[in-house]
């Protein structure tokens, strides 16, 4: 209900938005075609998230500017994507933040484990001071950043047992983000950590090349790992973001109409796409369980001990990233917790 009371108001808006774009600003929008891509099979949260973005676009451009959605990794990995944005060939990428730290390093801040504990506390960290700090240096970097989407808490599956304490983790060979804040933190909780790209997961995972992986409920039903995985743990390690990015080279090339397009489009669609995640996420663990897949909480106490043996890894890393950058984080921090 909430999700179409939103589609409402946005369609609303657009109606407006329509009838009052003057004929100066009209003459600003040139035809284009994006090229968006993302990793996800097109009924994931993210891929909703393309598309209605694509459809804001389409709306407030008078049909100008179209927006071809490529998901499924066709455009390639995480890498090859970042690289083909900076490079001018691709104009837009949707990836999670975790495999963004390459580019910019403080966007591990959003890595470290267990720093927020609800969906509300990572929208405020997300859309405060701290977000948009990390948005300002993506145009260094030949990227802009117009908006973070969610993908949501991440939790661990394997093939192989339960993960019910700290000693079950012992020994999993799971694929991993090449990220160094997960490969340290995976290694601290005693875990065999692979890095490897999304769109070769399924099979490793199929051939037993792995045993484990971690993500979110929706990737987990999307990209039908309840088909080579048996357990899943909610774990809720890491909250993960997806940073909505365009190239710079490409943005530099649109008028300034075309560019107040976009930025409109991406935080509309923001609040659509978060909530599609919301339903989405609630609806797929259901369908893990109606599926055969095995979930399961841990303790508190437990949880705790996961927290404890990841603290010198949180320690290590968050001396590493910039004071100022740093300080911003732990101020947003005790702020969104009160």
């Amino acid at each position: 209900m909430k999700l179409r009371l939103l589609v409402t108001a946005a369609c609303a808006a657009i109606a407006l938005n329509a009838a009052t774009l003057s004929s100066a600003a009209a003459q600003e929008i040139r035809e284009r075609t994006i090229k968006f891509g993302h990793l996800v099979a097109t009924e994931h949260p993210i891929a909703v998230g393309v598309r209605r973005f694509g459809e804001l676009v389409a709306q407030k451009s008078g049909g100008k500017i179209k927006v071809r959605e490529f998901g499924s990794s066709v455009l390639g990995s995480e890498q090859q994507q970042q690289s083909a944005l900076q490079g001018g060939t691709q104009e837009m990428f949707a990836p999670a933040t975790t495999s963004v730290v390459g580019i910019v390093k403080e966007l591990g801040l959003f890595d470290l484990p267990f720093g927020v504990s609800t969906a509300e506390q990572a929208y405020a960290l997300m859309d405060g001071p701290l977000g948009q700090h990390l948005l300002d240096k993506l145009p260094a970097r030949n990227l802009v950043g117009l908006t973070y989407w969610e993908n949501g808490f991440r939790n661990v599956t394997n093939s192989r047992r339960p993960i019910q304490k700290l000693e079950d983790l012992s020994g999993l060979k799971m694929r991993v983000i090449a990220n160094p804040v997960f490969l340290e933190s995976f290694k601290a909780l005693g875990v065999n950590p692979v890095p490897m790209a999304f769109g070769e997961l399924y099979g490793a995972l199929e051939s037993r090349a792995v045993d484990a992986q971690e993500n979110p409920y929706p990737v987990l039903l999307s990209a039908k790992f309840y088909e080579v995985q048996k357990y899943v743990s909610n774990t809720n390690h890491v909250y993960s973001p997806i940073v909505v990015l365009v190239s710079k080279k490409f943005w530099d090339q649109l008028t300034p109409t075309e560019q107040k397009i976009l930025r409109e489009a991406a935080n509309e669609s923001r609040d659509f796409q978060r909530a599609a995640s919301r339903e989405y996420s609630a609806k797929a663990l259901g369908e893990l369980k109606a599926k055969g897949m095995q979930v399961n909480d841990l303790a508190p106490a437990e949880m705790a001990r996961l927290q404890a043996a990841v603290k010198p890894v949180t320690e290590k890393f968050g001396a590493s990233y910039e004071p100022e950058t740093l300080k911003l984080y732990m101020s947003e921090l005790d702020r969104i917790r009160k």
